[in-house]
């Protein structure tokens, strides 16, 4: 008797698919971060994967549209982390030190994302700039921390003057910096920001300079 394989179930295709694609991501993201947009090469990719060059330009079109995929999804995971965080029920102070605290950890723990931030940063962010989806992802950690400073700034706590995209950016260059300048910084200074011993320091260290500068008093300008 003859046996004849069963075809692939729509499905099963589609899963297959997904983690086709996702397989791709995850290698594409270890290439890019590794050798640069520039350095990185499709065949190298592929070689790293269970399928083809040919069709990861099926699936993503070229290096460029591959390359801004993995951008995609690597804003994604940060993007998820601050929708799913709950803050509501803390006070302003404790809730602002809980997103402090959640940007630390992500950067520390997603270090090729550092990396891909800043081989963008190099290219001027053609990737982000040209992809529709990430033009439309802004930050909801932004609707977060308007929602928090309105709190503090109702209950006398914080100063009324404070904006939203400066705090988010005084807590993104700290986390941004430990991990990025990590060993320039090392090699200058003698400190490795990384340092296990330190992360309690440095991770409470930050949360003090952002509540800091939410408390201090303004003079006019």
């Amino acid at each position: 008797m003859t046996s004849v394989e069963e075809p692939a179930r729509p499905g099963e295709r589609i899963r297959d698919a997904a983690r086709t694609r996702a397989e791709i991501l995850d290698v594409a993201t270890q290439e890019f971060a590794r050798a640069g947009y520039d350095g990185a090469r499709v065949d190298e990719i592929a070689a790293r994967t269970r399928t083809t060059k040919r069709m990861i330009y099926y699936y993503f079109g070229g290096k460029e549209q591959l390359f801004t995929a993995v951008l995609e999804r690597a804003y994604g995971v940060i993007r998820e982390a601050e929708q799913q965080l709950d803050v509501d029920h803390l006070d302003p102070v404790a809730a602002i030190r809980r997103l402090a605290e959640l940007t630390f950890d992500h950067h520390e723990q997603h270090p090729d994302f550092i990396r891909l931030v800043s081989i963008e940063n190099i290219h001027e962010a053609h990737h982000i700039a040209a992809s529709e989806k990430l033009g439309k992802i802004g930050s909801p950690a932004l609707d977060v921390i308007r929602r928090i400073l309105a709190s503090g700034q109702e209950s006398g706590l914080f100063t009324a003057d404070v904006d939203a995209v400066d705090l988010h950016a005084m807590i993104s260059s700290f986390c941004f910096f430990r991990v990025a300048n990590r060993h320039t910084f090392g090699a200058l200074f003698g400190r490795d920001l990384l340092d296990r011993a330190q992360r309690a320091h440095y991770r409470a260290m930050l949360g003090d300079m952002v509540i800091a500068y939410l408390t201090a008093e303004r003079t006019p300008h």
